[in-house]
């Protein structure tokens, strides 16, 4: 079974992607999580990748895609949650190819609504370790000494991507390049809306009953 999660910054759909991944033997499969490897592996690909991100550019679609087309052939026999793929209409359409080409095909396309101000909350409350990188948050992973890091003792910051005007403008971003793709996979009857709004636990009875009625439909 093939799946793609879409949602906005938030909205927890890398966490949900995770829990069924381990709960049922699916593969994750992020974009971001791609490039990383890409570069840490210190690969062709992951160089040109690099130089890109360290101008300040956007990785274009068909590197992207091109990771993202390897990883499925390697993964196609287990089942694939794409997670941050696809997140425009081209994209959308680089995936159809890739699929055509493997003769997969999607079974469900789950989009984790939250308001904007749910977003503010989950990714403004975040605070990261300078030290060593652990992340918890103001509300809900709060440290056991303010500004500090349980692990190491190092101080905890708020990186810039995760202040408020940040937020607003990757809010606005996804708005304008991904909301669409909602529409796209309406159409195409694949669409499945889920309220991500409360916390986690008490959305994980709902989330589970979601999954069990896609495999069997």
């Amino acid at each position: 079974m093939n799946l793609i999660f879409l949602g906005q910054q938030g909205a927890g759909k890398g966490t949900f992607a995770q829990y069924i991944s381990e709960k049922k033997g699916y593969v994750q499969i992020g974009a971001g999580d791609l490039l990383r490897a890409e570069i840490n592996a210190e690969s062709e690909t992951g160089k040109k990748v690099k130089e890109i991100i360290n101008a300040g550019k956007l990785v274009s679609d068909e590197i992207i895609a091109e990771l993202v087309a390897k990883k499925i052939e390697k993964e196609k026999n287990k089942g694939i949650i794409l997670d941050g793929f696809p997140r425009t209409l081209k994209q959308a359409e680089l995936l159809e190819g890739i699929l055509e080409k493997l003769n997969l095909k999607i079974k469900a396309v789950i989009n984790f609504s939250v308001s904007d101000e749910i977003t503010f909350e989950r990714i403004g409350g975040r605070l990261n370790c300078k030290n060593c990188g652990k992340v918890f948050h103001k509300k809900f992973l709060p440290p056991k000494e303010e500004g500090k890091c349980d692990e190491c003792g190092g101080d905890l910051i708020t990186r810039d991507d995760d202040k408020r005007e940040a937020i607003k403008q990757r809010l606005e971003a996804y708005k304008e390049q991904t909301k669409p793709l909602i529409n796209f996979y309406k159409e195409k009857g694949l669409l499945k809306e889920f309220n991500a709004e409360p916390i986690f636990e008490e959305l994980k009875p709902d989330f589970e009953k979601l999954i069990e009625e896609i495999e069997n439909k």
